[in-house]
């Protein structure tokens, strides 16, 4: 057979058929390590949720907050809206419609420190994306607020757009790190995503991620490169080595046709 599957007839064929299998096994393993991390994410976030509520005083601030993204905290302070910014592209859902607009990014400076933690307020509508509109949601005074604590984002999804450089009013990313740059007080590496509190009805609108905990489509995508590249691997040969009985019988047919 491998005679055959590398004469010079079929070596070309073959070579095609045998990268197209090393694609889609590679394939398969792609999807498997997709596969892993996604285990790897539920398990995280899933430990984050049930962990207890961590009370974000100034003794603890120097925890490794950047591991425990999705886990509840609170925390006492005081806005400083002089210095807020906003997430773009951002919607809301109220039930009829989907809405457009954008989430404010407000440094709280924590009560006893200096230093400040960026609070992901919640929604706005477009209308009132624009800076100078922003006065109306101020929130003054001690505030405590209760959420998730969220990664700082520096890499855009497949399709999204980066930020440019330079000082900016409006992200497409909630980039902690660079915002940092452009507010005074020393900025916590984390920002928190504040949650809804049936007490408060008014805007900002809060939300808390929606996070997908199954392990997706990745184990069957995987099956399926796998059973592509068997088929792929198992027929080939077959085809070859009838088609080649095939050839060899019209040939036969033929030269008998002639002697006659």
């Amino acid at each position: 057979m491998l005679r055959l599957l590398f004469s010079r007839q079929w070596w070309f064929p073959t070579l095609l058929v045998m990268a197209a299998c090393g694609v889609m096994a590679r394939l398969g393993f792609w999807q498997l390590d997709r596969l892993a991390q996604r285990r790897a994410f539920n398990a995280r976030v899933t430990t984050q949720l049930a962990a207890p509520l961590l009370a974000l005083t100034s003794d603890l601030l120097n925890l490794n907050l950047f591991d425990m993204e999705y886990r509840t905290v609170v925390v006492v302070g005081e806005y400083d809206h002089a210095q807020q910014t906003s997430l773009r592209n951002q919607a809301w859902d109220d039930g009829h419609i989907v809405l457009a607009g954008v989430h404010l990014l407000t440094p709280l400076i924590i009560a006893g420190t200096d230093r400040a933690v960026l609070v992901d307020r919640g929604w706005i509508p477009l209308v009132d994306s624009a800076p100078d509109r922003w006065g109306r949601y101020d929130e003054r005074g001690p505030v405590t607020v209760r959420g998730v604590i969220r990664r700082s984002e520096s890499k855009a999804d497949f399709g999204s757009i980066t930020d440019p450089a330079g000082r900016l009013s409006a992200w497409n990313l909630a980039n902690v790190t660079r915002i940092a740059e452009q507010v005074t007080h020393p900025l916590l590496p984390v920002y928190i995503q504040q949650a809804p509190d049936p007490a408060w009805t008014e805007l900002p609108y809060r939300s808390q991620p929606d996070l997908d905990l199954s392990e997706g489509p990745h184990l069957g995508y995987a099956l399926q490169w796998f059973g592509f590249a068997l088929v792929l691997a198992m027929g080939y040969p077959l085809y070859a080595r009838n088609t080649h009985r095939l050839d060899k019988t019209e040939t036969a047919s033929v030269m008998e046709t002639l002697s006659v």
